[in-house]
């Protein structure tokens, strides 16, 4: 594919070429729609830490690409993904962020721990969302070993810190587009 432009209903976007992350050229209606004033929490937790730090580096990374200055971020930490949920509805019932990033990762052991920790922490993410009517990116982690975690988390395009960013920061502006 080229970098050629489309149209899809009413919106211009540019068609990503070979080399692009697996957005598979979705159109970004809202491109062109500032988020550089944004007001941001990052909530990270405190479980394997160095592939944590690897995706909030992602996630500052992101933001700074998108002009949004560190004094605009708040960054904290949890101890593991169960408590984001309740982290997550506790910033965002502060009316300080315009959005926010969870990052985490919840490892597959031999129990069915995981089972209730990575699915009780992404529905509690969404309801939390929804109801708050707050964009939240997830960055969270679900994987059966350690190296998909580092694979996951290396710096670059498809770190998952920078993906739930991105997203998240896209729904600022979807958000904001509806405003107008």
């Amino acid at each position: 594919m080229s970098n050629e432009s489309k149209t899809l209903l009413g919106g211009e976007y540019k068609v990503p070429d070979n080399n692009a992350r697996s957005d598979f050229g979705v159109p970004a209606l809202t491109e062109d729609i500032d988020v550089s004033d944004a007001r941001v929490a990052v909530l990270a937790t405190r479980w394997c830490v160095s592939v944590v730090d690897a995706l909030v580096e992602g996630a500052l990374a992101t933001l700074t690409d998108y002009g949004i200055a560190p004094e605009r971020t708040k960054f904290a930490r949890v101890p593991g993904a169960f408590e984001l949920p309740h982290a997550a509805d506790s910033m965002i019932s502060t009316g300080r962020y315009d959005g926010l990033v969870v990052l985490g990762v919840v490892l597959r052991g031999e129990t069915p721990h995981f089972d209730f920790v990575a699915g009780e922490c992404a529905r509690g993410i969404q309801e939390v969302s929804i109801r708050r009517h707050m964009p939240v990116g997830f960055g969270v982690l679900t994987v059966d070993t350690i190296e998909q975690a580092q694979a996951r988390s290396q710096s670059g395009r498809n770190n998952k810190g920078r993906e739930a960013t991105e997203a998240m920061l896209d729904m600022v502006r979807f958000d904001r587009a509806l405003r107008v």
